[in-house]
Formats: structure tokens, sequence, C-alpha cells
């Protein structure tokens, strides 16, 4: 199964992200990133999620508007310039990023990360003709299993258990 994001537009008001939370935690879903930004009174939620599909049911019972995107996982270099690589490999073939996203696992030594694209099909040949993308990643980082990786989780990078 395809990695998903829930993407949320909230009222920027004290309170409102303790309720979604509130909300998936009820259910068990844990949290394995987690993006927050507002502007001019809304807030704008990113969640990479265990469940997408219960957690979008808990969300929208409790009256959100929920968006679902597709995402790839790429792996990166622990060194700096890594994921200029990915961004120049995107640009060259005129491939748009909506999201990014650094996942709580790493695929061996190497750090994970998460997009989504206008043309994701496409980005996912060009990130593979450039030695990017990784299948084996993103079975390890399906949204059933992300957090079942825990283990392998190094003590830098952290998860929310909701």
């Amino acid at each position: 199964m395809a990695l998903r994001e829930i993407l949320l537009s909230l009222p920027n008001r004290p309170g409102t992200l303790a309720r979604v939370a509130r909300l998936l935690a009820k259910d068990r879903i844990n949290v394995a990133a987690l993006s927050v930004d507002s502007a001019a009174g809304k807030g704008r939620v990113r969640l990479i999620v265990s469940d997408p599909d219960r957690a979008t049911a808990r969300l929208r019972n409790g009256g959100y508007e929920v968006e679902l995107r597709e995402m790839l996982a790429v792996r990166l270099e622990d060194r700096a310039g890594s994921f200029l690589r990915v961004l120049d490999a995107l640009d060259s073939a005129r491939i748009n990023i909506q999201s990014v996203a650094i996942l709580v696992t790493r695929e061996g030594s190497q750090p994970l990360v998460a997009l989504a694209a206008n043309d994701l099909a496409k980005a996912r040949k060009v990130l593979q003709r450039a030695g990017f993308e990784s299948p084996g990643a993103e079975r390890l980082v399906s949204n059933e299993e992300l957090l079942a990786a825990s283990p392998t989780i190094p003590s830098e990078s952290v998860a929310l258990h909701l």
C-alpha cells in the first residue's frame, strides 16, 4: 500500500491541534510525522499516521475536512547536499514538489524522506533512475508498518505516540 499523508485545514486557536490528537489517540493511531503552519488565522496540518484510513474516518466523523495525498519515500546519504540532488533531479524533470516529510525511521543508516509531487508517477521514475527511490524504503515506511520499525529508529529521531 502506498504511503499517504493526511492534510487538514484548522482554525488557528488554542486547543485545536489537541482536539485532533485526542481523536487519534482514542483509536490508538500513532503519528509518525507532523507539520503545522499557520497564516491569517488558519492552520495547515499534515500528518503521516500508522493507519490513514481509520484516522481519516475518525477525523471526518469528528467534523474535520480531510484530504489524503499519496507520497513516495526516498533514501538519502547522511551528508550535506544529498537532498539537493533529489530536488535537482525533480527540477530537471519539471516536477513540482507539494510536500516533504522527514520520516522517523531509516533504511539501514540512510535517512528517509517522503515527498508528494504534482506527478508522482513521473517523480518515481525520475528518482528511480537517479538512484534515490527505494521500493524497500516504501515498504519499510508503509503507513501500517511505519512505527513497527521503532527498534531501528536512532535515538535522535522522534515519533509522537498520541
